[in-house]
C-alpha cells in the first residue's frame, strides 16, 4: 500500500482540485442554493458514487481502452450534453413556490426537490462526463509505485481517497450554498432568478461538454 506521506500528498492535491471551479462543484452549488442542503448533499453523494465507477474503470484498465476510442468519447460526451440540456430546460420551466410571510418563512425548512432523483442526477452527471475518466487516467497513476504492491489495489486506494476529498469539498460547498439559498427562497423574484441562473448554468455545462476535446 502507498505510504502515509504519499497518501497525504494525494489527498491535498485532490482537495484542491475538488474546490477548483468546475462542472461538478458548480452543479452542487446550484442545486443546494435552489433546493436546500439535503438536496445538495444527495447530489454530492451521487457524484461520489459516479467516482466509484471511474475508479473501477481505471483500476481494471478499462479507462485506457476508453481513452483510445474516439467513438466512445464522442458518444458519452453527447449523451451527457443532452442530459444537461434537459436539466436546463427543466430549470427554466420550474414553478415558483408560494412565498409565505417573512416571519413564517424564517421558520420553514429548506425546500427539497425529490432528493432520490437528485442522487441519480449526480451519478448521471459524473459518469456521462468522459473527461472524468481521462482525468483519473492521468492523475492516479502518477502516485502509483509498482514496487510496493499490485497496481489495481493502489489505484483503488487513491480513488477512495479522491472520493473522500471530493465528499468533504463538495459537502462544504453544499452547506454554504444552502445557507445563502434559504434566504433567497423567501422571495418569489429571487426564486425565479435562481431557476433561470440554474438553467443558464446547465446550458453552459451542456455546451462546454458538447464542445470538449479529448
Amino acid at each position: 500500500m502507498p505510504t502515509l506521506e504519499t497518501t497525504a500528498a494525494f489527498f491535498m492535491v485532490s482537495l484542491l482540485l475538488a474546490f477548483a471551479p468546475g462542472p461538478d462543484n458548480l452543479f452542487v452549488l446550484m442545486q443546494a442554493a435552489t433546493h436546500g442542503r439535503k438536496a445538495g448533499m444527495m447530489v454530492v453523494l451521487g457524484l461520489c458514487t459516479g467516482l466509484i465507477f471511474h475508479t473501477a474503470a481505471v483500476a481494471l484498465g478499462l479507462a485506457a481502452l476508453f481513452a483510445a476510442s474516439a467513438t466512445a468519447f464522442v458518444i458519452v460526451k453527447f449523451a451527457g450534453a443532452a442530459y444537461l440540456a434537459w436539466l436546463a430546460w427543466q430549470a427554466f420551466r420550474a414553478p415558483v413556490a408560494e412565498v409565505p410571510d417573512a416571519a413564517v418563512a424564517a421558520a420553514l425548512p429548506p425546500r427539497l426537490a425529490l432528493p432520490p432523483r437528485l442522487y441519480v442526477r449526480g451519478i448521471l452527471m459524473n459518469i456521462s462526463n468522459p473527461k472524468v475518466v481521462l482525468f483519473f487516467l492521468a492523475l492516479l497513476p502518477q502516485f502509483v509505485d509498482p514496487k510496493i504492491g499490485p497496481l489495481a489495489l493502489q489505484l483503488s486506494w487513491f480513488g477512495f481517497v479522491f472520493i473522500i476529498a471530493t465528499l468533504l469539498a463538495f459537502g462544504t460547498i453544499s452547506v454554504l450554498a444552502a445557507l445563502i439559498g434559504r434566504l433567497l427562497r423567501t422571495s418569489a423574484r429571487a426564486q425565479r432568478t435562481m431557476n433561470r441562473l440554474a438553467g443558464l448554468v446547465f446550458a453552459g455545462l451542456a455546451l462546454r461538454l458538447a464542445t470538449a476535446e479529448r
